[in-house]
This record gives structure tokens, C-alpha cells and sequence, in this order.
């Protein structure tokens, strides 16, 4: 009896059929069955599941002699099911790499809970959308179980039958069935969850919930949203017959009426015409089954539920009217208000230019104003200690002010004080662009550190590259580089890029990385603290992953390999660590397995982690593709291994400066089974291992001597001659040292 029957409704969708296949057929959890029901669908779906049943023999096909509708061909798929759990996914959608592992061991680790409930993320035709409403909910839901009683708000939870597992004893025991019609899954969703002893969450995108442009039927206007009514007619029913469930009948008749009143506002479901008939539905509904003790939510949509009880259309449709005007007057008092504060904002900024430059005064920013990280860290450091006078401001957004680090004077963009700082700081370091906006006065010295040694093309030379240029304005980019004094560099090679990127009027300055004078300088027990706080044994031989973000994929997340699978290879004795791009720490990628994964304790999830340099320290070897960390990683002279699976995707969708594949810190691998292989043999630390670096560190690392911060505080900022250090004269063959690819 396997662990899992998928049971997936088949109907005119043979254009996304194999998508959705595969993503079952792929899942490394093997462990299941998946039932195809073919209902009487008149394209080729029929054909397709049956050539997927000749290769595999864990699809079952199910051919219905008559088109009986998405619940009902789900109930047929339920009757042939053998799995301990149950789960059903609609042949439009399809399943994240790892889930049903996921699953898997989450149903473990709670002891077969009755239902289990994942996360999705929408898929428009023009790329990923964000995270679910659900997400904050399954978040803290933590890996305890519990039951809707305890916990009504979970009856929030997206109404869907595809982000659950369910108990297949528990399901069948108690007689849930599909009703035909729309809206099919309100009555089972919410019979099964009120039942359920036991309920648990998994905070991971398990499903991508495909938006079609054209062909959903929820979202197609007539009167077949009316099926909503009878669906919830058969739960109040089932709930008359129920009086140990009293309890429950207030918290459903809320979400009755909350879906039904979503409905109705949404004009691609209800037509005008049809609103008024729909409204007296719901109206008739409420006087029907209002149970006592009931009591009405706050807010608008509690105001709405009163005017049931009492009020005609007309008053219902007077409300949505004020609603609407309301929302288009604030919109417009919001323009008006951001107008007056932008020219208020103005004036002061003006103000404050025609006061004198404060030369004890420097400004700091890191990462779009995230917080205090990398070189401009390294470089207020060394300013404190060497030049006290020179006060030190930071620029972060509010959201990261509760994470600055003791003793941080900072400012918040838009303050008035921001403006002030702004308008008098004689010195200005940041490892991006200021906004343009700002003024550089006569004096003022800008010290632009970069973010790393660049392998992929930047600025001027991404005008070949439209697709990774997509939302980056190059000539306001250029503009704003034009302010820049000093580029700072750690090698010949990042020089002769930034010359050509950025063709502006700055002058290089050979000082090294500031943020790796703390990798050079390194002591064998500099991780120690990132290895406690995240319960890594000292033994462990510590694999940090560092994949970049793709250019040729909307959102510029691709899994290469499964983290939970290499973890599992590296075998006992091994710490795998991920840390992921800095642009995908917000989005899905995180949430399709990794966070989960780090829960479990699978794997450790680094990437809020605000000091990288602490993850490398900690570290015995980095895995990465194409990511600058390898440059910066290199300081360490610890192994590297180069990923390079999808290289020539990368670079014709990117360009690089040079072939990483041919010039790598270490071994490259082009496949998963290479990479294992890398790990298993020992390869990955061998001697030609060693050779290679050496190479690389000699060509990437030859200004960094561990003095760099230093050097930038007493040269740039205070005027002193040059440190005596080991940075190479220039070599008459500079220029030779690029070869552009892609």
C-alpha cells in the first residue's frame, strides 16, 4: 500500500497535462500512486495518460464514460485510492520539487495527523506571483498540531482541496464527498477541518496555483456562481444533523458569508444584472441558518453582514458605492498629501545645501539601505578606530532599524534629518548607486565599493543583454556613477570591468575589499560562533552552498538540485548551509523548500544571515555557480566547486567577463551526479583542487592583504600617503587580462 494517492481531474488541459504530470512523476519521495481521472475530456488528456501509464506503472488511469465535473471526478479517483493519505491537484497546477518529501516527513514528525496543510504561490501567464495569504498563518503554526476549536483562525486557511493532505481513513470514515457544481471544495474543506482532532501545517509552497488567461470558470461571469448557495445549503445540513458541532456553526456561517460576499463584489463572476438576484440569495441564506451567539466581525465586511439581516440591494449597492468613492478620495488625498511632503522634503534639502560641508562627517550605506554589511561596514569600522572625528551615519529603511547593531547613529530615508546628512556629509561610501536625487557638492568625496569581483556583465555592458537589463535604466545608472570619486578594487581584472561598465569620470583605487580583510586575516575558530548559534557540531565538515540568481527565468530563481537530496549524499559528518542571492530572500524560493528544509534541520538557511563573512568563516568548502562570493571565498584558500550545469544558458542570457568553466577556483561540475561524485570521492579537496585555487587567488585576490579598510580610511578619507603593502605595480599586459563570452 504506498504512502500517497495523488488523485488528479483530467479535463481539456492537455496543453499544461505534462507539466503537471511530471511534477508527480519527478518527486524524489517515491512512495505513491497517482490516479488520473480522464473526465470524458474531448481533447488528447485521454491519449497523454495513457502513454504516461505504459512508462509508469504507478499511474493508474481512470476513463469516465460521461463528463461528470471537477468534485465527482475526483470522488470516482477517491474510490480507487489506496494510499494512506490522500491528495488531490488539479491537472492545470503542478507540484514543487521535494514536497511530497516534504510531507512526507512532516506526517512523520506529527504523527499522522488527519489533515496537513502546504502553501502555494500563484503562476500568472506572465510569471510567479508572491506568497498566500495563508502564509503568515502556516508560519506560525510551528510544528505543533491542533484542532479548529482550539484554533478557529486556521479556518482562514485557502479553500482549496489541492493544499492538503488528508488521512484517506479519515476521509473516507466520514463519508467527505465532492458535490458537483462550483464552489465544491467550501463544504468538504470545511466539514473535514471542524472534524479533524488533528491538524497540521507545513510552511512550504508545495503547488504552483496556475492564473490562465483565458478558460477558468470561477472567474468567467453567469449564473453558475450560484452554486455557491447549494454548496452551503449541503454543509449547514450536514451541520443540523451535527449538535456536537454547535460549536462550529457560528465560525462557518461567518465564512459562509464572507465567501459569498467576495462573490458577489467580484465583477468577473457576478454580472451586474445578476447582482441583485445574487444578493437576495445570500440575504435568504442568512435569515435561514443565523445561529445563535453569532456575532458579527469588525470592519467593513461586518457592516455588510448587518445590512443582511435588514437592508434591500439598493442599501448593499450604496455602501459598495461610498466604499469605492471613499477608496478613489484617499487615493487622491494620498497623491495630494505625497506632493505637499515632496516639495516640503525639497525645500529643506535645499535648505540645508547651502550650508557648509561638515568634514567630520560620513555617511554610510549597504545594500539598498539594508542594514550594515560588507565593505561600508568594514571601512566605518576602521574609521571609528582611526579617525574618531569623523562621525559615521547610516542610511537604513525603518524595516531594518530594529536589526542594527548596538551603537549604530542612523537615519531613515525621507526624515529630516536624512536630508540634513545628506546635504553636509563630506564623505559618502555605499556599495550601490545613491538615489539621484542627491546632490554631490563640491568636496565631497564618494567612495563606491561594488559588491564583489564581477563575472556577469554589469551597467554599460547590458545594453547587448535587453532580458538581464529588464527593469534597470542604464543611462540613469550612468548618471548617477558620474558622482562616483573612487572605485575601489581588488584585483586588475575587477578594474579593467569597472572602466568599461561604468565609463564615467572615477578613479580606481587599488585598495583591496575592505569586507574581506576579515577572511585574509582569519583564525581557525572565527566561525565558531556561527557554527553554535545555528547547532552545528564542531566535527562537521561544514558545505556551504551559494547559488546566484538567473536572468533567463522571470523572478531569477532555478533549482539546480535538490539541497535536501545533496544533504543526504554529503552524508554523516556533513553541515550543508544554503545561502541564497540577496534579490530572492523576499520572494517564493525560500518558501518552495528551504525554510522548511531548515526547520527540519536538514539543512541550514543562512541567507538572513546579515554578515556573509561569518558563513564562509564557518565554512570548510563553498559550492557554488556563478556567484561573486567565489571571489571573495578564495581569500580563505579553502575549496572551492564551480556548478556550472546551465553555463551556457547563463552566459547567453547574462554574458560574462570570462569562462568560469575554464578558469575555475577549483573543480567544476556540469551535473548533479558529478557534484556527488565531486563530494564522495574526496575530490573536492585533492590536489588539483589546490592548484587551481592558487591560480585563481593569484589573478582575484592579488590587492587583498588584509589592510584594505585601513587603507581606505587613511588614503581616502584622511589624506595620508599610501600603505607600504604587497599590491603589485601594474603589469604592461593588463588589458589582456578579459576575455568577454556570451
Amino acid at each position: 500500500m504506498p504512502r500517497f494517492s495523488v488523485i488528479v481531474p483530467v479535463y481539456k488541459v492537455q496543453g499544461f497535462l505534462h507539466e503537471c504530470l511530471d511534477s508527480v512523476l519527478g518527486q524524489s519521495y517515491a512512495d505513491f500512486e497517482l490516479i488520473a481521472v480522464d473526465d470524458r475530456s474531448p481533447d488528447g488528456c485521454g491519449a497523454i495518460l495513457d502513454r504516461y501509464a505504459e512508462r509508469d506503472e504507478r499511474v493508474r488511469v481512470l476513463h469516465l464514460p460521461e463528463n461528470v465535473g471537477l468534485g465527482r471526478a475526483r470522488n470516482a479517483g477517491l474510490e480507487h485510492a489506496r494510499g494512506d493519505y490522500v491528495l488531490f491537484l488539479d491537472s492545470d497546477d503542478y507540484y514543487t520539487p521535494g514536497l511530497l518529501a516534504a510531507v512526507a516527513a512532516r506526517l512523520a514528525a506529527a504523527a499522522d495527523p488527519d489533515i496537513l496543510v502546504f502553501d502555494h504561490v500563484r503562476t500568472h501567464w506572465w510569471g510567479r506571483g508572491g506568497r498566500s495569504t495563508s502564509a503568515d498563518l502556516l508560519a506560525a503554526a510551528g510544528t505543533d498540531t491542533f484542532s479548529i476549536r482550539e484554533s478557529p483562525q486556521y479556518l482562514h486557511l485557502f479553500l482549496v482541496a489541492w493544499n492538503k493532505a488528508y488521512r484517506r481513513s479519515f476521509f473516507v470514515g466520514h463519508d467527505l464527498q465532492y458535490a458537483p457544481g462550483l464552489y465544491e471544495d467550501a463544504p468538504v474543506t470545511y466539514r473535514s477541518m471542524v472534524l479533524a482532532d488533528r491538524i497540521a501545517c507545513l510552511d512550504r509552497i508545495g503547488v504552483e496555483y496556475r492564473q490562465r488567461r483565458q478558460g477558468a470558470i470561477t472567474r468567467t461571469p453567469g449564473r453558475r456562481h450560484f452554486d455557491i448557495f447549494q454548496q452551503y445549503e449541503g454543509l449547514f445540513t450536514f451541520l443540523e444533523g451535527r449538535p456536537d458541532l454547535a460549536w462550529a456553526r457560528p465560525l462557518l456561517f461567518e465564512r459562509a458569508l464572507d465567501h459569498m460576499l467576495f462573490v458577489l463584489a467580484r465583477e468577473d463572476r457576478v454580472t451586474a444584472a445578476d447582482r441583485p438576484d445574487f444578493y437576495r440569495e445570500i440575504r435568504s441564506f442568512h435569515h435561514r441558518h443565523l445561529p445563535d451567539g453569532f456575532t458579527l466581525p469588525e470592519g467593513e465586511r461586518g457592516t455588510e453582514m448587518r445590512l443582511l439581516a435588514t437592508a434591500p440591494y439598493a442599501s448593499y449597492a450604496a455602501l459598495r458605492g461610498l466604499r469605492v468613492l471613499r477608496e478613489y478620495a484617499a487615493g487622491g488625498s494620498r497623491r495630494a498629501a505625497r506632493v505637499v511632503s515632496n516639495r516640503a522634503q525639497q525645500a529643506w534639502y535645499a535648505a540645508q545645501l547651502r550650508r557648509p560641508l561638515d568634514r567630520g562627517l560620513a555617511v554610510y550605506s549597504a545594500a539598498h539601505h539594508q542594514g550594515v554589511s560588507g565593505d561600508p561596514a568594514a571601512i566605518h569600522a576602521a574609521a571609528r578606530e582611526l579617525a574618531p572625528h569623523i562621525r559615521g551615519v547610516w542610511v537604513v529603511h525603518e524595516d531594518a532599524v530594529d536589526s542594527l547593531p548596538p551603537g549604530i547613529d542612523h537615519v531613515t530615508p525621507g526624515s529630516p534629518r536624512y536630508y540634513e546628512v545628506m546635504a553636509r556629509a563630506t564623505y559618502w561610501v555605499n556599495n550601490v548607486n545613491w538615489p539621484g536625487a542627491l546632490v554631490k557638492r563640491p568636496g565631497s568625496v564618494h567612495i563606491h565599493t561594488h559588491q564583489g569581483t564581477p563575472l556577469k556583465y554589469m551597467a554599460a555592458d547590458l545594453l547587448g543583454k535587453p532580458g538581464a537589463r529588464h527593469g534597470f535604466d542604464v543611462p540613469q545608472m550612468l548618471r548617477r556613477a558620474d558622482r562616483w570619486d573612487h572605485s575601489l578594487v581588488a584585483n586588475r581584472h575587477s578594474e579593467l570591468v569597472w572602466d568599461r561598465a561604468y565609463p564615467c569620470r572615477f578613479t580606481s583605487a587599488r585598495t583591496g575589499s575592505p569586507r574581506n580583510d576579515v577572511l585574509v586575516n582569519a583564525k581557525p575558530d572565527d566561525g565558531a560562533r556561527f557554527r553554535l548559534r545555528h547547532g552545528i557540531p564542531e566535527d562537521h565538515t561544514v558545505v556551504l552552498y551559494a547559488p546566484t540568481r538567473r536572468d533567463y527565468v522571470r523572478g531569477g530563481h532555478v533549482d539546480r538540485f535538490d539541497p535536501a537530496r545533496f544533504a543526504e549524499d554529503l552524508g554523516k559528518g556533513h553541515t550543508l548551509v544554503v545561502r541564497l542571492h540577496p534579490s530572492l530572500a523576499e520572494g517564493p524560493a525560500r518558501a518552495m523548500g528551504l525554510a522548511e528544509l531548515h526547520r527540519r534541520g536538514l539543512v541550514v538557511d543562512a541567507t538572513d544571515e546579515p554578515q556573509v563573512e561569518e558563513a564562509m568563516l564557518a565554512s570548510d568548502v563553498l559550492v557554488t555557480d556563478y556567484s561573486a562570493l567565489m571571489f571573495d571565498y578564495a581569500n580563505l584558500d579553502r575549496p572551492i566547486v564551480v556548478h556550472a550545469d546551465d553555463w551556457g544558458a547563463f552566459t547567453a542570457s547574462r554574458g560574462a567577463y570570462f569562462d568560469i568553466t575554464a578558469s575555475a577556483p577549483g573543480h567544476v561540475s556540469r551535473s548533479y551526479r558529478e557534484l556527488a561524485w565531486l563530494f564522495a570521492s574526496g575530490c573536492w579537496r585533492d590536489q588539483e583542487s589546490a592548484r587551481l585555487r592558487a591560480g585563481f587567488r593569484a589573478r582575484f585576490c592579488e590587492f587583498d592583504d588584509g589592510r584594505a579598510a585601513e587603507r581606505v580610511v587613511r588614503t581616502l578619507m584622511l589624506g595620508e600617503p599610501d600603505l607600504p603593502a604587497s599590491i603589485p605595480a601594474p603589469a604592461a599586459g593588463d588589458r589582456d587580462l578579459l576575455t568577454w563570452t556570451g
